[in-house]
């Protein structure tokens, strides 16, 4: 089974973008079809509460023939068109959908944040982690949140394997980063941060990247876009992860990045994982 993630950076400018970033994504998300994963998780797609329109929908539906779509997007109390989440699976397929409300505090819960689909014998799920923020805003409410997530995760799996992927939103080893000494304060490199990813993998779960490649360094899934030469430089940061349950990990069979060529910001990851008895 191939699965992909990608924090997609707003799937409207993807699809309908005539920017020259834009052209540089449609050539990201024509390889992740090249590929023909059974699923497909995207977050921050930042997406209307209704979902995506005709247009966008056509678009997808020629890109991605026989997917099915299931979207969940930031609605009233917070910010419209913030955050969001989306996954495509392949139309052979028969998932239990659902979007779970964890009891995150603030307005996390209505940001379109996870979308699961519930298989015969296993859990996949996608989050889209909350940002710290800028000065460390949402650090406090953040740090609540991974202590629910972990809550959530550990549930499923006491019912069936989980397959977690998405953007967590943080570097969780020095050497999850190119310069960890003058991030140590940075959104996504707090000790707090940290140590919540720390919890959720004690929780019963692996980061299926390092099972495989252990403590190799200089492979990213992020590059500012701020900085002009992050990505030249390869000054990144590994934030977004696929995750199974412990007792499947030596089911994992591929857990790398995409290669996005000069695009910053963030590049696909692929799990290839053999779930057959």
């Amino acid at each position: 089974m191939k699965l992909v993630s990608w924090n997609i950076d707003s799937l409207n400018a993807v699809l309908t973008g005539v920017s020259a970033r834009a052209e540089l994504s449609r050539k990201v998300i024509n390889t992740i079809a090249e590929i023909n994963p059974e699923a497909i998780a995207f977050q921050e797609t930042k997406l209307p509460g209704d979902g995506p329109a005709k247009k966008q929908l056509e678009i997808l539906n020629e890109m991605f023939p026989k997917y099915e779509i299931a979207w969940n997007s930031s609605v009233e109390p917070a910010r419209r068109g913030y955050a969001g989440t989306v996954f495509l699976y392949k139309n052979n397929l028969d998932p239990i959908v659902s979007f779970p409300k964890i009891g995150a505090p603030g307005t996390m819960d209505f940001e379109g944040r996870i979308i699961t689909l519930e298989f015969e014998a296993f859990y996949l799920t996608q989050v889209y982690t909350p940002n710290a923020g800028e000065g460390l805003s949402r650090l406090r409410e953040r740090q609540i949140w991974d202590i629910k997530y972990a809550d959530y995760l550990e549930k499923l799996d006491e019912g069936k394997c989980v397959i977690a992927a998405g953007d967590f939103n943080v570097a969780h080893r020095e050497i999850d980063l190119a310069h960890p000494d003058s991030n140590r304060n940075t959104a996504g490199f707090t000790d707090e941060e940290r140590e919540g990813f720390t919890n959720l993998l004690k929780r019963g779960f692996t980061d299926t990247f390092r099972y495989l490649h252990g403590d190799v360094k200089g492979v990213y899934s992020w590059w500012s876009q701020r900085v002009r030469t992050s990505k030249i430089n390869n000054s990144g940061w590994r934030i977004d992860y696929w995750l199974v349950s412990d007792r499947i990990a030596n089911r994992v069979v591929k857990s790398e990045m995409i290669d996005s060529g000069p695009r910053q910001d963030h590049t696909p990851i692929l799990l290839e994982i053999d779930l057959q008895v």
